[in-house]
């Protein structure tokens, strides 16, 4: 069993795909994963599965079965443990003198964007808020939060034609805690 993180994108967002956390969790349960827990509302979950099933199968069923329960279409993304350590090491913003975890996100992309479009980005500028592509993921740095950037999921995701969601860091880094505990229940 492997311990993951998946992300969906757009639930309980202003009364829309409204999902009751129970209810994510039985639909977890029932596709047969293990030690579902969810966090906050809006769908964070971190559970176990086999290691050998594909994370794109695994994204298959988990919205296959969401479409098939509630009646409409949520993206899916996947982070591993690793990864979730990974992300959380490689913050580039966490070495400068100012940092504020507060104003610190993290867009979460469904698939390594094509350099091409990574590249026409880099001309971008929305001062005061920053961004950093690395792999998978945008490291966010927003002056007045997310609730007012231009660098919203809408942007990245039609800029980098790649379904995309984001969490604040105190959240990717509560997801990355679950997890470490899920894979220490996992181990014994």
């Amino acid at each position: 069993m492997k311990t993951y993180v998946s992300l969906l994108r757009g639930i309980n967002v202003s009364g829309q795909k409204k999902i009751l956390m129970t209810e994510l969790v039985a639909l977890y349960k029932n596709l047969e994963f293990n030690n579902v827990r969810t966090y906050i509302q809006s769908g964070n979950v971190v559970f176990n599965a086999p290691s050998k099933i594909p994370i794109e199968n695994i994204i298959n069923k988990i919205e296959e079965k969401i479409y098939d329960k509630f009646n409409f279409n949520v993206t899916v993304i996947i982070r591993s443990i690793e990864e979730l350590k990974n992300i959380i090491n490689n913050n580039p913003y966490l070495v400068e003198k100012n940092f504020n975890e507060e104003k610190i996100y993290v867009t979460f992309l469904s698939k390594l964007p094509a350099k091409l479009l990574v590249e026409s980005l880099k001309i971008i500028d929305h001062s005061p808020d920053r961004f950093i592509i690395s792999g998978n993921e945008i490291y966010l740095s927003l002056a007045n939060g997310y609730g007012t950037t231009r660098l919203s999921n809408n942007f990245f995701e039609n800029k980098l034609r790649l379904p995309a969601t984001t969490r604040n860091w105190k959240t990717v880094n509560k997801l990355y805690q679950l997890a470490l505990e899920q894979n220490q229940l996992n181990i014994i």
